[in-house]
């Protein structure tokens, strides 16, 4: 069973109103993660367009999708106003901004490297002269700017794309797309160890009614419990083993 065959209570008029201030959800979906969004700005589908349109649904207001291309402008959509809802990975950085849910999926940052390269372990990557590309404004831009002690990050529109580009030592990204890169292009290999853990989760600006917070938050669980995400990574042609456990 999924959240949409269960009985909604009313929503709360109070909810509604500070979550979609203008009667309509606007949520800013990441089409630049494809785990989480796939198709076209004119017709996307994944899992965040199905959480979106619940939230709406829950909500009863109509729902309008924001498409990026990129995290980072999904992110300044909603920082700036111009959306009520993100979808992205818990980060520090961002959470001086955003209040987030807990996770409802996990994802994993791993490298690309050349074929021959020595670099076998995240710990090998970082080292002098490594350089590693990254999709500008990622989580794993964000993770890596923090965490990297001697390797140099190489920022681009993809990190992949940068890596290729420019000869650099490796490529930074999500497990899924790049197993798929390095199965398309066999002079590159993915180091297999993951060098972070990506949490997804639903957020919104600080400013919001604790009720609201405590709405995203409580709707997330649930709908982690009764199989709705599972059943929409499925729907996607994802992991639907993908699914973050409950909320501690």
């Amino acid at each position: 069973m999924t959240a949409t065959d269960t009985h909604r209570p009313d929503p709360d008029p109070a909810v509604v109103a500070d979550l979609a201030p203008t009667g309509t959800l606007r949520a800013s979906i990441n089409l630049g993660n494809p785990v989480l969004a796939q198709g076209t700005p004119a017709a996307p589908t994944g899992i965040t367009v199905d959480l979106a349109r619940e939230f709406g649904a829950r909500l009863g207001v109509p729902v309008e999708l924001l498409c990026f291309d990129a995290a980072r402008k999904s992110y300044e959509a909603m920082a700036t106003g111009r959306a009520d809802l993100c979808f992205l990975a818990v980060d520090p950085a961002r959470e001086a901004e955003v209040a987030f849910t807990a996770p409802y999926v996990l994802i994993e940052g791993v490298y690309v490297v050349p074929r021959d390269s020595p670099l076998r372990t995240p710990q090998d990557v970082d080292a002098p002269g490594v350089r590693i590309g990254v999709k500008a404004g990622s989580a794993y831009d964000l993770h890596l700017g923090r965490a990297l002690r001697h390797a140099t990050v190489v920022r681009g529109a993809e990190g992949v794309d940068t890596f290729a580009a420019e000869g650099l030592e490796a490529g930074a990204g999500i497990r899924q797309p790049l197993t798929a890169y390095a199965a398309a292009h066999p002079e590159v290999r993915l180091v297999e160890e993951r060098f972070m853990e990506i949490r997804q989760a639903v957020g919104t600006t600080l400013g919001r009614a604790p009720e609201t917070v405590a709405f995203l938050r409580a709707t997330v669980e649930e709908l982690k419990a009764n199989g709705f995400v599972r059943d929409a990574l499925r729907r996607a042609g994802q992991d639907p083993e993908l699914v973050a456990p409950p909320a501690v």
